[in-house]
């Protein structure tokens, strides 16, 4: 894609209470250009506070944001300002209308309109199949624009989801936990579709608490511990059972004090 920019997203310092409880601390994380980095931890680490920061849904006590290096004001960022930055968020089976055709669900939000402000269905149907074709490859399997969301398998919806985020040229893909609940063949699908994204040229923060969905797409393990960033791995310097003992570590650790 040619960015001129190293660092898709960045967070610098920050923090995040509610209340008394803080949730966050000293949090700095960054996003390079054409990286997937694995966000892990325990649940109730951190995880989904540091997504809706990132994605412009919750505003941080302190610290700073920049998005392609640029400083962001925290109390104006929002998610209709993170989709015009560029990133798109995708959460486990919430990201789509049980009920609606696969090309509704493509432009919930933001729809083609013609020059009556009318809903254009034939334009938004050709690119939902430009989609469904060429960015998440769902050729030969059954799947059409006017296929029900409620027939489709987890792995497929994720599938869905993605290549709509892909669609909207985001330079960076949030997955909040895509592989929850999902058997071994659809945890496969997920990870062929992120694999899609970063052949295209973006990037990808991949949350989940599984280190073995995450250990072979990942270029980068980023491990949050009680809201706070206990370590920061390359690939090449790690291994999945000394990612797996690392964070047993920590989860051992939470029991105890529990």
């Amino acid at each position: 894609m040619g960015k001129a920019f190293d660092k898709v997203l960045e967070m610098k310092n920050v923090g995040m209470r509610f209340g008394n409880i803080e949730a966050l601390r000293n949090i700095n994380f960054a996003v390079s250009n054409n990286e997937v980095v694995g966000l892990l931890g325990d649940n109730g680490a951190g995880k989904s506070t540091m997504v809706k920061i990132m994605t412009g849904v919750l505003h941080p006590t302190c610290g700073e944001l920049y998005i392609r290096s640029q400083k962001v004001t925290a109390h104006e960022y929002t998610v209709k300002k993170a989709h015009s930055f560029g990133i798109e968020t995708v959460y486990q089976d919430k990201s789509l209308g049980e009920k609606q055709a696969l090309w509704r669900n493509f432009f919930i939000g933001r729809q083609i309109t013609n020059r009556f402000g009318f809903i254009n269905i034939q334009k938004e149907k050709e690119v939902a199949d430009q989609i469904l074709m060429d960015l998440i490859g769902f050729r030969g399997v059954g799947i059409g624009v006017d296929s029900r969301v409620s027939k489709l398998s987890g792995g497929e919806r994720q599938g869905i989801a993605i290549g709509r985020a892909m669609y909207f040229d985001a330079d960076l893909i949030v997955l909040d936990e895509p592989t929850v609940s999902l058997s071994v063949k659809e945890v496969r699908k997920v990870i062929n579709f992120v694999e899609k994204i970063r052949d295209s040229g973006r990037s990808c923060v991949y949350i989940s608490h599984n280190i073995g969905h995450v250990y072979d797409i990942s270029d980068r393990f980023v491990i949050i511990d009680r809201g706070t960033i206990v370590a920061n791995f390359q690939k090449e310097e790690t291994t999945l059972e000394k990612l797996d003992t690392f964070l047993l570590k920590y989860s051992s650790k939470k029991r105890e004090e529990e």
